[in-house]
């Protein structure tokens, strides 16, 4: 039987063997197998040995027995458990079996095994339970134990299933397949001298030298890029080609007369950025940019600014935030920055008027029918709304431009939902105020244009944070809240921020420091250190009017102190807020306290920012919260966030089940590789030549979920 990467494991290994490795893995095909790459290699001819082993870490041993002791509980003497001494020549291990016959009829003292488990530890040393062990035959090398392969691979596995079988699926499947896709086209794969795909297959699971692996390992984590990028050239591509109405700048309209009317200077990094989406909304191909930046570096001002420029060629400008707090308050300021110019048919409206509308969920119905007729006689030049701007009822009379903010919290259907809205292309600007590092930008955001503020408008006061830790410093956890206080007693306002509600939450019994709750918290400070303040809630399980009311009430200054989850996270602006107290700080990641922070200092007053926590000195969290009091720079945390955190974590690779895409290369580690894949797919796509194995791995990724989720990271 001859089978190839399609073929399903049970007709290549038979129904008991695939429904095992799908049941922990969730592969489905040969090929799916035969991409579960080894993690590491032990080089038999110079294996390990017991030096710094520590528990949790997953070994792979060459060793000598040289004691197998038979022991019995005290008990019940009818349950025993078998020790074994292993020696590498130096040292000592032991594992123990618990009631397993075989073990001290079978492994003989002297003999020398293949040993593979995770270590444990035991009285204070390392010990294995329950290793899984191959032995070498009497007068064979190790090499003629393994069909004479001297290099080891060991895969991740599972106590289900373990690396030997692993291997042996494999070795197996390696028999009966003889043809091996080839995505790479040959000019790309030897100008890099990469091996052929049946070659990097056959030396990455079964090499005989260091070199066979390593090389191996260079071409898959380069074919990973490459097939990732082509995506993304293709759809850049796919971009360039459709067309859309040209709305160029005019010198009479609303965006000129507003930038007359701006009580502040735009910075370098604002003129620049708007000056590129300019010219790619005055063309005639769609744009798709992605502006980032850092917290407070005037994204709204230059998205505000971008939609007024099509609102004066007569079309219409959506803004499509996650969230109805966030929604609310583009609504609130947008109308209060364009002020008359807002006001088109009403009282006071300046001649050359638009009109700006809410569209959310929670509207009533007389407020959702008007916003929706003015959005679909295109009275209305400005639209902002959440999800609810995506449903089949709401049309726009010519929508020309998209602004989508805080752009990981939506999906690819989202977003070609609106451009359905327009029946046709759209220009789309897309901003994130979570900085992304060069990698993972081209990674995440290959299919768009990346445009950059790195500048903080003038006046803008820095933060300063500081890391209070409660069981070390007792008197500065005091100190915080007098300084709370302190800020309200000369009329500013502050927040406390909490990682969950609390009201119905079940926190995890065994966590051994359980977080505080918003309930408990506001209670505490209520009668408590904030005793007498004006003290409000919001959290997630609000009704949308709540939320809006508490937010009102806390922009006009009716509430002292903001006791919230992290519904606060992104573009909520107060300026008169001066500063934050983060409880269980270590619970946040770094990009989330920086989001966090960027809250306060918004005004001409400087911002304070402080992170509570119990977490131990030399702990990984601690480490997470020095950083962020070290730097105000988002970009600088940015790298830092992804050098510390799991590949898996950045990526996704267990979003919905789907495993990732990326096996090999490293978004944190492997800019140059990313970097050159990009510019050879691009060349492939632009030439039109694609190897067909090029084009199935493309609608692979494109069909799934994880090119969903890379799009929105």
């Amino acid at each position: 039987m001859r089978i190839d990467f399609d073929t399903r494991l049970d007709r290549a290994l038979g129904d008991s063997s695939a429904k095992r490795i799908e049941k922990t893995f969730g592969y489905r095909t040969v090929g799916d197998l035969l991409s579960h790459y080894p993690r590491r290699y032990v080089d038999l001819a110079h294996p390990e040995s017991f030096d710094d082993l520590v528990p949790g870490q997953l070994v792979a041993i060459v060793a000598t027995v040289t004691k197998v002791e038979k022991r019995s509980f005290a008990n019940n003497p009818r349950k025993f458990r078998t020790h074994v001494t292993f020696s590498d020549g130096n040292r000592e291990l032991d594992a123990v079996f618990f009631n397993q016959h075989w073990v001290h009829r079978s492994v003989a003292v002297g003999s020398q095994q293949l040993i593979s488990g995770e270590v444990g530890s035991f009285n204070g040393r390392p010990q294995l339970t329950h290793p899984k062990m191959n032995e070498r035959q009497e007068g064979t090398s190790l090499a003629d134990t393994r069909m004479g392969r001297p290099i080891l691979p060991i895969y991740p596995a599972a106590k289900s299933l373990t690396t030997w079988e692993i291997e042996e699926a494999i070795t197996h499947v390696f028999r009966l397949v003889d043809e091996f896709p080839e995505p790479l086209p040959e000019e790309v794969r030897l100008a890099r001298r990469l091996p052929n795909a049946a070659e990097a297959y056959r030396t990455i699971h079964q090499p005989q030298t260091n070199e066979d692996w390593s090389s191996a390992q260079r071409r898959f984590r380069f074919q990973e890029a490459f097939e990732l990028q082509a995506v993304f050239a293709s759809r850049r591509r796919r971009f360039h080609e459709g067309s859309v109405a040209s709305f160029p700048v005019r010198d009479d309209g609303i965006r000129a007369e507003f930038l007359k009317r701006l009580p502040f200077e735009l910075t370098t990094g604002q003129e620049a950025v708007l000056a590129e989406i300019a010219s790619d909304v005055a063309g005639e191909h769609p744009m798709h940019r992605l502006l980032q930046g850092d917290v407070g570096s005037g994204k709204t001002i230059v998205a505000l600014l971008s939609m007024l420029q099509v609102v004066d060629a007569g079309a219409q400008a959506a803004m499509l935030a996650p969230t109805e707090v966030l929604a609310a308050q583009h609504f609130r300021n947008i109308t209060t920055l364009l002020g008359d110019l807002a006001a088109q048919g009403m009282l006071g409206g300046a001649a050359n008027a638009t009109r700006v509308r809410l569209l959310t969920g929670s509207m009533s119905a007389a407020e959702r029918k008007a916003a929706m007729l003015d959005a679909a006689s295109g009275q209305a030049g400005i639209v902002i709304g959440t999800h609810a701007l995506i449903q089949d009822k709401v049309s726009f009379a010519e929508l020309g431009l998209v602004v989508i903010d805080e752009q990981h919290r939506f999906g690819v259907d989202q977003r070609s939902a609106l451009a359905d809205r327009s029946g046709g292309s759209l220009h789309t600007l897309v901003m994130t105020a979570t900085p992304i590092p060069r990698t993972i930008a081209m990674t995440v955001f290959g299919d768009l244009d990346v445009s950059e503020l790195t500048e903080l408008p003038a006046g803008r006061s820095p933060i300063a944070t500081h890391v209070v830790a409660i069981n070390e410093t007792p008197d500065l956890f005091h100190r915080s809240w007098q300084r709370v206080r302190e800020e309200v007693a000369q009329g500013r306002q502050a927040y406390v921020v909490v990682s969950r509600i609390g009201d119905g939450d079940n926190e995890n019994s065994e966590d051994p420091s359980p977080t505080r709750s918003l309930v408990e918290t506001e209670e505490w400070l209520r009668s408590g250190p904030l005793s007498g303040l004006r003290i409000g809630v919001l959290h997630g399980r609000l009704s949308p009017d709540a939320k809006d009311s508490t937010m009102t009430a806390f922009a006009q200054g009716t509430i002292d102190v903001l006791v919230a989850t992290t519904v606060i996270e992104v573009g909520v602006d107060v300026p008169n807020a001066t500063v934050m107290v983060i409880v269980d700080a270590d619970r946040f990641g770094i990009s989330q306290l920086h989001q966090l922070r960027g809250r306060v200092g918004r005004g001409t007053h400087q911002g304070l920012c402080l992170l509570l926590t119990e977490a131990a000195p030399e702990s990984e969290a601690r480490q997470r919260l020095a950083a962020v009091a070290s730097t105000t720079d988002g970009f600088e945390l940015a790298k830092l966030d992804v050098e510390i955190r799991r590949e898996g974590d950045v990526l996704g690779a267990r979003q919905s089940g789907v495993r990732s895409s990326l096996k090999l290369l490293s978004v944190v580690r492997d800019e140059a590789i990313i970097a050159d894949a990009r510019q050879a797919a691009t060349a492939v796509i632009e030439s039109e030549d694609v190897p067909a194995d090029l084009v199935v791995a493309m609608k692979r990724l494109e069909e799934t979920e994880q090119t969903d989720y890379l799009e929105r990271a």
